[in-house]
């Protein structure tokens, strides 16, 4: 078997290239631990970790969701809100990125104690107000500060809004939002000190045509209390829990066995012109569509739900139910029986 010899350059040049490559694989190790390296600015420490910003994330959608759902009924058109982020700030910071003039309300969260911040971007507001008052929202109005009748417009969005965000926080504390001030320029509502840390929930809103911004902004010193409550695993037991509240359930079924509904008893129809409907007098006699021993349906609301029997109990007059209306039977009727 021939063996292959190695001359003395081909040697070096191995040499050469075992020395190259142990040099690349020590860089390669200094970068691996330049990048383990990470920069805490002590000036900003974060109060908030990964998952108590993934758990607000999820809290927020849940208030999105909601309040994409009443705007959308409320002004008859295409609405879509979305989450688009959730960070932590110092106060500082997030005053200055907020547009002067904007709808700044301040509100209180009883029974926790401070304050938050719901502000809304102007583009917004201004085709909220447009489409409230009757336009198609896809206004070109100039930035500015409301009217008196344009904030009361949008102190009562907020009222509404803030329902909705209340129900989204129900499975962790419980919040109840008072609006206590508005103000346009960011500079008057200093709820707390410029270097405290807040979280920040930006969501994007399209209104039509119309793109903009609503941020809530909650201080830290308003969550503490609660910080144990903001985790992942608390949330979606909660939401089970909620879900399995049988005392909540029965609550529900008393109150829709004490809410009253119209029961009519229809005797009959007919069809008569106005002409014929003008000349009706004392004594006319107008001949119904139903037949002596036809059963009467019973009305409950607009649907027909049972038919009936016509009699009297003792002194006064009433009905014998008969049989009910099934499922299908009526084409105006679509709910269940």
């Amino acid at each position: 078997m021939a063996v292959d010899v190695l001359t003395q350059e081909q040697i070096d040049a191995l040499l050469n290239a075992a020395n190259e490559d142990s040099g690349s694989l020590e860089e390669l190790k200094q970068e691996e631990n330049k990048k383990k390296i990470k920069v805490y600015d002590f000036r900003r420490p974060d109060k908030f970790s990964k998952d108590q910003i993934r758990t607000l994330y999820m809290l927020h959608e849940s208030f999105a969701r909601l309040l994409n759902t009443y705007m959308s009924s409320h002004l008859r058109t295409l609405v879509n809100v979305d989450v688009a982020s959730v960070e932590q700030l110092t106060y500082q910071e997030f005053v200055q990125s907020i547009a002067n003039p904007s709808v700044i309300t301040i509100l209180g969260v009883p029974p926790l104690k401070g304050n938050i911040i719901f502000e809304i971007s102007s583009e917004i507001a201004f085709a909220y107000i447009d489409r409230v008052f009757g336009g198609d929202g896809n206004t070109s109005m100039k930035v500015r500060v409301l009217t008196e009748i344009e904030d009361a417009v949008m102190r009562r969005f907020v009222d509404n809004a803030m329902e909705r965000f209340k129900e989204s926080w129900s499975n962790v504390t419980e919040m109840n939002p008072v609006l206590e001030a508005t103000e346009s320029n960011p500079q008057f509502t200093q709820i707390v000190p410029p270097n405290d840390m807040v979280v920040i929930v930006t969501l994007h809103t399209k209104l039509g045509e119309v793109e903009g911004f609503m941020n809530i902004c909650i201080p830290y010193l308003v969550l503490e209390p609660i910080m144990s409550k903001l985790t992942t695993t608390f949330w979606v037991a909660a939401s089970v829990a909620k879900d399995d509240d049988s005392a909540h359930t029965e609550i529900i079924r008393k109150k829709l066995n004490r809410t009253k509904v119209p029961f009519v008893v229809e005797v009959g129809r007919v069809q008569i012109t106005i002409r014929e409907f003008l000349t009706l007098g004392f004594g006319d006699v107008l001949q119904l569509n139903t037949k002596v021993k036809e059963d009467f349906p019973c009305m409950v609301g607009t649907n027909p739900k049972f038919y009936c029997r016509p009699g009297t109990f003792g002194k006064k007059l009433a009905v014998q139910i008969t049989q009910v209306v099934q499922k299908g039977e009526d084409a105006t009727d679509g709910d269940d029986e």
